[in-house]
């Protein structure tokens, strides 16, 4: 786990993100308060956890006395801060910086599986019903293409016509005349 002593230095650096973060809420902030109060009552009195748990005060001006309670309060109350976030709130603990840092200097080469999460490029936003109906159309182009017969041709005419009335100008026009000339 941690050397003595570096709980305390660990909570000062992530004390920035752990305010910043949105998955601190209230109702984990009071988890958390709860937690060391019931288990360590040594460490956050009962008077101590009411204060920190008093809803008039805003959760990122609670969570910041807070931090700053258990640093003055030693190692100790810093190291069961971080075992109360490490059950309580996994996500929030797996990337707190220090935990970063230590990954970094644990594995020097880069080798950690690193999580990675692509950017969701959306390249159309009409949805899959869309892309089937154009598909669809494409299809039975083709079809007609390669399957159709000059005299079946002729009789789909007006169909086809009727058909590219919701087409584009380009497209319409190639449509059409490919209609006349066959």
């Amino acid at each position: 786990m941690a050397d003595i002593g570096d709980y305390h230095e660990q909570l000062r650096r992530d004390a920035h993100f752990l305010c910043s973060d949105k998955r601190m809420d209230t109702e984990l902030v009071d988890r958390l308060v709860l937690q060391l109060n019931r288990v360590y009552p040594q460490i956050l009195s009962d008077k101590e956890a009411h204060r920190f748990r008093d809803l008039k005060v805003p959760t990122k001006v609670r969570l910041a006395e807070l931090l700053e309670h258990l640093r003055g309060k030693g190692e100790e109350a810093c190291q069961e801060f971080y075992r109360g976030l490490h059950i309580l709130a996994e996500n929030v603990y797996a990337r707190l910086p220090s935990r970063a840092t230590r990954r970094e200097a644990a594995d020097p080469n880069g080798t950690n599986a690193v999580e990675v999460h692509p950017q969701r490029y959306v390249l159309n936003d009409r949805g899959s019903m869309f892309f089937m109906s154009c598909f669809g159309f494409v299809v039975g182009v083709a079809m007609l293409y390669y399957y159709g017969e000059s005299e079946t041709l002729r009789r789909t005419g007006p169909f086809l016509h009727s058909s590219a009335a919701r087409l584009r100008k380009g497209a319409k026009d190639v449509f059409i005349s490919y209609i006349e000339v066959g």
